[in-house]
């Protein structure tokens, strides 16, 4: 699918992967619409590359049917998904002075990684199922997963549960959209220099990056969204995984 000319809605597309993401399309000639809770850095980066920015919470069906139906009033019917928003608590399971995981963290790690990324998902491909085909397909759903789906370090029991739900849905929610001429993949990153990992000392970020096999170093977001680019661009990746990590396995800890 050629990108110049169709509409694009990334969630967390404020920064880090969805930042990035959100600039290849918007430079590639998409009409983009950045989906984000943060509404400063989701406006900035809006304004930077030529794009819209609405205020969504994905774990909010109602805000998620909303904002895809403004961005269609913008820009036309969506074409291109692209799921990069989540959180990413850090708790065991059990913690100290034997102190239970906190159910409420959990439950909110599923409903954004896990629920926010379904809801967006069923809410832009029932809109898209109604649009006539470009070619052999309507358009294109990329999830973000996590390497923490396969090797979930102590700490990641919520984080991993629901990046281990986006693996586990991508292959029957492509068959089901199959029908519409709907493709949808995931990426699993490693270890990526997101906002998070930028706030660390660089002696931090190079010892992380000294784990990944090759390259030895952090994942830039720019190729996680040049993986968007190919994706979309090439119509037989459909109902897969594809972990961009650099060969990293994940240790304990």
């Amino acid at each position: 699918m050629e990108l110049k000319g169709i509409a694009a809605i990334v969630t967390g597309g404020a920064s880090g992967l969805g930042g990035a993401t959100a600039k290849m399309l918007a430079d590639a000639g998409a009409k983009v619409t950045i989906f984000d809770l943060n509404e400063e850095a989701g406006k900035a980066n809006a304004e930077a590359i030529g794009a819209s920015f609405l205020r969504v919470n994905v774990s909010d069906e109602a805000n998620v049917a909303e904002a895809i139906a403004a961005a269609e009033a913008k820009n036309g019917v969506a074409r291109i998904l692209v799921n990069c928003a989540g959180i990413a608590p850090a708790v065991k399971t059990v913690g100290r002075d034997n102190v239970p995981h906190a159910l409420d963290i959990f439950r909110r790690a599923v409903e954004v990684n896990l629920i926010g990324t379904f809801a967006t998902i069923a809410r832009f491909a029932a809109r898209l199922a109604a649009a006539d085909p470009i070619g052999e397909e309507r358009g294109v759903i990329v999830n973000t997963a996590s390497v923490a789906a396969y090797d979930g370090q102590i700490g990641q029991a919520a984080y991993s549960a629901t990046k281990g739900g986006v693996v586990g849905m991508t292959l029957p929610i492509a068959r089901d959209l199959a029908q519409h001429k709907i493709r949808v993949m995931t990426i699993a990153p490693g270890i990526f220099l997101t906002p998070m990992l930028l706030g660390l000392p660089q002696a931090a970020q190079d010892s992380l990056g000294a784990v990944v096999p090759h390259p030895s170093r952090l994942g830039k977001p720019e190729e996680y969204a040049q993986l968007v680019a190919s994706i979309v661009a090439n119509p037989m990746l459909n109902g897969e995984v594809i972990r961009l990590d650099g060969a990293i396995r994940m240790p304990p800890k």
